[in-house]
């Protein structure tokens, strides 16, 4: 789920300012303008133009290392094939070698750490693999570079530092796609013919939503009236919940807990949760919410979307399928398409304090560098670059002198007309970039594209960040504190997460199709009593603990 939500940000920048690349007819010419434009132009932010007499200066010598990606999904393209990495390992003269999982990325793992044979630098998860290389003393230490290359401690800051330091009290991840600032695009997007048809109604309130609903069944036999996505994971369900409780964080669907006087208390006797689940099973019973919510797929849900068979449709990224799904309804009418709209809350509440989607400082994951390296340094030194404005300029929009050339005086890339003409060849390299992107920035690339977008007349803006600037990044919460909780898989604390979380999973789908609201009620306090049965208290006080520590060291204590 993290990768599909991570791809579907860079999708919709990809939208936003669809991002960088050439197609195979321009490849050379695109390499010699951008040498050419390097070779004339300081396209490096002032301030970390002029390195420090003891700093490694990128480019000054080659760096190379491996790379393993820990993921079954994940095999890393060759280094150098593409335009933005061809043009890294040109100018900055790095070379990256690849190490592969070969779809097994659990064996790998364990079997590199028994024989200690490590990569330079692994990308992974935070938490229990991290503290697993950590405990075996086969990691490096990065607090010695911190302030020799300033970018990730200027752009991330120390409350988010401090989130990653381990309990030995030091820093070994560099983290991926952090942010010091709201993102995310969690909320509810509405089929804009349908809406207006049936009269433009308020749909504020959770009651507005329910009528609306019944207003479309009535009349679109063939939409469906309410579309949550992959209910399995989540998604619209989880932006429901959020409806009925004030400075509610769908995170703690997420850690199975609610927090109360600074202890987690339990999701299945919470009376946000319970109503939230009624209300869930109402639309489900009557048909207003997609029948097979449980078990369908990305590409069903992304062809409701696209043809417009959808009234609302609410998930963790409904932005994903809805930024193309709006330029496909509008290629045939100019007047349909989707908007996006604050999140429903349940009247009486404040819809201020309703946030439908969450997001976190430190982002998705993090890469750490291994003993195995052999100049360690120079390895973090390219990820501060990386991480910086020309790196993700780069990484994101190609090499200097095709889609982008130079900084403007806020630091941001200045994009060039090809950035807006050539389509075809954006879309091309940014398939060719996704998986080198370990290092992403979110405030840059967000402050980026936005700041382009709105420079745009209206009509030729992108739909994503129009929707981001006005509603999205105002309406999720900061859930950072709440993150690495999770117990070792071993421990007994593990084993109880293990079983709560199927528990969970199967309650949820037991009580949306349940045959009363009555029955809701009574699935999930049979739920509380196996969760107890299995040591639900013991769980949550050990996950009570660590998240205290989160708190204090956000606080720098």
């Amino acid at each position: 789920m993290k990768k599909l939500l991570l791809i579907s940000g860079i999708v919709m920048l990809t939208a936003v300012a669809a991002l960088t690349g050439c197609s195979s007819d321009n490849g050379e010419k695109t390499k010699n303008t951008a040498n050419n434009t390097t070779n004339t132009t300081n396209t490096q932010p002032e301030e970390t133009a002029k390195p420090s007499e003891s700093q490694f200066v990128l480019g000054s010598k080659p760096v190379e290392f491996s790379f393993y990606g820990n993921y079954d999904w994940y095999t890393m393209p060759p280094w150098g094939d593409d335009l933005a990495t061809k043009w890294i390992k040109e100018n900055k003269k790095v070379n990256i070698t690849p190490v592969q999982s070969g779809g097994d990325a659990a064996t790998k793992y364990n079997m590199m750490i028994a024989s200690n044979e490590l990569p330079d630098v692994m990308w992974m998860e935070r938490g229990p693999d991290v503290e697993k290389l950590r405990e075996a003393d086969m990691l490096v230490p990065l607090d010695d570079y911190l302030d020799k290359y300033p970018n990730l401690k200027k752009w991330l800051g120390d409350a988010g530092i401090n989130m990653l330091r381990s309990d030995d009290g030091k820093l070994y991840q560099f983290p991926n796609w952090y942010t010091s600032r709201p993102n995310g695009n969690a909320g509810y997007v509405i089929n804009k013919k349908i809406y207006k048809d049936l009269g433009s109604p308020a749909l504020e309130t959770t009651d507005d939503l329910y009528n609306y609903l019944k207003l479309v069944k009535e009349k679109y036999k063939n939409v469906v009236p309410f579309e949550v996505g992959l209910g399995a994971q989540g998604d619209g369900l989880d932006v429901l919940f959020s409806a009925f409780g004030e400075n509610y964080s769908v995170k703690y669907l997420g850690i199975r807990g609610v927090p109360k006087d600074n202890t987690l208390t339990s999701i299945f006797t919470d009376p946000v949760f319970r109503e939230s689940m009624q209300y869930s099973n109402k639309l489900f019973r009557e048909k207003l919410m997609t029948q097979d919510a449980m078990n369908q797929t990305a590409d069903q849900v992304k062809e409701k979307v696209l043809n417009g068979r959808v009234a609302v449709f609410a998930g963790a990224s409904p932005t994903k399928y809805g930024d193309p799904g709006n330029a496909n309804l509008k290629k045939a009418d100019p007047e349909a398409g989707y908007f996006m709209i604050w999140p429903i809350h349940k009247s009486g509440l404040d819809k201020n304090k309703i946030w439908p989607g969450t997001f976190n400082q430190l982002g998705w994951n993090v890469s750490v560098i291994t003993k195995a390296a052999k100049d360690p340094e120079a390895i973090f030194a390219f990820l501060d670059w990386f991480t910086g404005p020309e790196g993700q300029s780069v990484g994101m929009w190609g090499p200097p002198g095709l889609y982008w050339d130079g900084f403007d005086a806020d630091g941001a890339p200045k994009f060039t007309d090809k950035y807006t003409s050539d389509s075809e060849g954006r879309d091309k390299l940014m398939a060719a970039i996704t998986d080198f992107q370990w290092a992403g920035n979110t405030v840059y690339v967000d402050s980026s594209k936005a700041k382009f977008e709105m420079s745009l007349p209206e009509d030729k803006r992108s739909w994503a960040t129009e929707q981001q600037t006005k509603i999205t990044w105002k309406t999720q919460s900061d859930a950072t504190e709440f993150i690495n909780l999770d117990p070792q898989p071993d421990s007994e604390e593990g084993i109880v997460w293990k079983q709560l979380d199927d528990l969970f999973k199967e309650v949820r789908a037991k009580a949306l199709v349940a045959k009363s609201e009555a029955d809701v009620l009574s699935i999930l306090d049979k739920a509380e009593s196996d969760a107890q049965a299995m040591g639900y208290s013991k769980l949550q006080a050990f996950m009570t603990e660590k998240w205290q520590g989160n708190v204090k060291k956000m606080k720098g204590n």
